[in-house]
């Protein structure tokens, strides 16, 4: 038996033709935004990251051929002739700043259950969902009594350096981090946890965040898995309703006291797969300092961007 190397799949396997889905391409990391450069979807925990779908399908391997991340290549400016006009490059013109909304409260850390519910079936394959094990279910009853090393805090990125609240060891390179080793140890796997009871979850509370231009406001609420069938957002001038309940069972219900008036006919929203973004249209084109009115002004100042011409 060996076990999958490709980005994403990490499965045990026999059977080198057996179909593997996974990420050819490595992670990229800017600016608080995670991916892979294989495909489009960026988030912003690393718990999202890890939630991403792969999205390629080939074969299993023990040989690692991610590409690495490509080096940027400063080239050296031509040297400048004496007979060439050298003409000033006039520059951009200073962008107009804005107070920024407050920062958002931490996410917090969704505690997995101890141990599966002994009346779920464990599907094929499945994963050990403690992070840092990757350990597949094989159907064998000798996994009853396997440890299980992995970890139990959450992963910390800091200036460059990867690691795991949970232990001192940190790393530079992404691949390195994936292999440092668990620093906890438990009797028998988790491959599905415990069954979720009946009745529908309701969401307290949604991280979200905007930037502005001179003529909208642009609003991510980041919430998984909304029911674009039955997501309800009703806008007014002053005030957005939300109705969002999820395909897993949960809901989200709140109202957005908005802290300068919008033209609402003019105004859109999309779910996508792990948040809902809004575009708002101005009514007044004034500088929005924060979402809602109600919200505390911080005096950090963000930069607005400038409306594409039409």
């Amino acid at each position: 038996m060996g076990k999958c190397v490709h980005k994403g799949c990490g499965k045990e396997f026999t059977d080198s033709e057996e179909a593997c889905v996974y990420h050819p391409g490595p992670p990229v990391f800017h600016e608080g935004q995670k991916g892979w450069k294989c495909c489009k979807p960026r988030v912003l925990t690393f718990e999202e990251f890890l939630a991403i779908p792969p999205c390629t399908t080939g074969k299993h391997s023990e040989v690692d051929d991610t590409p690495a991340p490509e080096s940027k290549v400063v080239e050296e400016p031509p040297v400048s002739s004496p007979s060439l006009e050298v003409k000033p490059v006039s520059e951009r013109p200073p962008i107009s700043p804005a107070i920024a909304p407050p920062t958002p409260p931490a996410k917090p850390i969704v505690e997995e259950p101890d141990s599966d519910d002994p009346d779920l079936e464990i599907p094929a394959n499945a994963t050990c969902r403690r992070k840092g094990c990757g350990k597949s279910y094989d159907g064998s009853t000798a996994r009853e009594e396997e440890k299980c090393v992995h970890h139990p805090g959450s992963p910390v990125f800091h200036e460059g350096s990867k690691g795991w609240s949970c232990c001192k060891r940190r790393v530079l390179e992404f691949d390195e981090f994936l292999k440092i080793p668990g620093c906890t140890e438990k009797i028998k796997h988790m491959f599905v946890g415990k069954a979720k009871p009946p009745g529908e979850e309701k969401v307290e509370n949604v991280r979200n965040d905007f930037y502005q231009t001179p003529s909208s406001v642009n609003i991510s609420l980041y919430l998984k898995k909304i029911d674009k069938e039955r997501a309800v957002v009703d806008m007014t001038t002053d005030k957005i309703t939300f109705d969002l309940p999820t395909t897993d069972n949960k809901r989200y219900q709140d109202t957005y006291e908005l802290f300068a008036p919008i033209d609402s006919e003019k105004s859109s929203f999309r779910v996508l797969g792990t948040k809902l973004e809004l575009t708002l249209v101005k009514a007044d084109g004034s500088s929005w300092p924060v979402l809602r009115k109600d919200d505390k002004w911080t005096g950090q100042r963000i930069q607005i961007g400038n409306a594409g011409r039409a």
